[in-house]
């Protein structure tokens, strides 16, 4: 490459997906794409990811007492998607659950383990080891 030659940013958008686990009072949230503040917001607003994060009990249904972060196929993430999960980790804390993050790729395994969060935030392979 050149140097008068421009690096294209190529990157599938950020998602996230909330859906029920096999366990009652399980929730399992999959996320897909980078997970940085740049690919985030142009995704979807700061309400609407705190919104699909909120574990409020719907009536009539069993309060969530797992949240498992699928992270299987988010390639990386900046600080900002570190921040996001530590931060929904002490949300969960507060409110009695337990949160598992599973899926990490070697990169994100890499950036739990130099800032230390994979001291606090469980870590499992697959959802199929949290979901139980």
């Amino acid at each position: 490459m050149t140097t008068s030659e421009a690096r294209t940013w190529k990157s599938t958008p950020f998602s996230i997906e909330r859906r029920p686990g096999k366990a009652p009072g399980t929730i399992i949230f999959r996320l897909c794409g980078p997970f940085t503040a740049r690919d985030m917001y142009g995704s979807m607003s700061p309400n609407a990811l705190r919104d699909v994060l909120d574990c409020q009990p719907e009536p009539d249904v069993e309060p969530p007492r797992l949240n498992i972060l699928d992270l299987t196929d988010v390639p990386y993430m900046d600080s900002f998607g570190l921040g996001t999960i530590v931060g929904h980790y002490a949300s969960c804390q507060r409110k009695g659950f337990k949160m598992i993050a599973v899926g990490a790729s070697p990169r994100v395994r890499e950036l739990f383990k130099m800032t230390r969060v994979d001291t606090v935030i469980s870590m499992a392979a697959a959802v199929e080891d949290a979901d139980v």
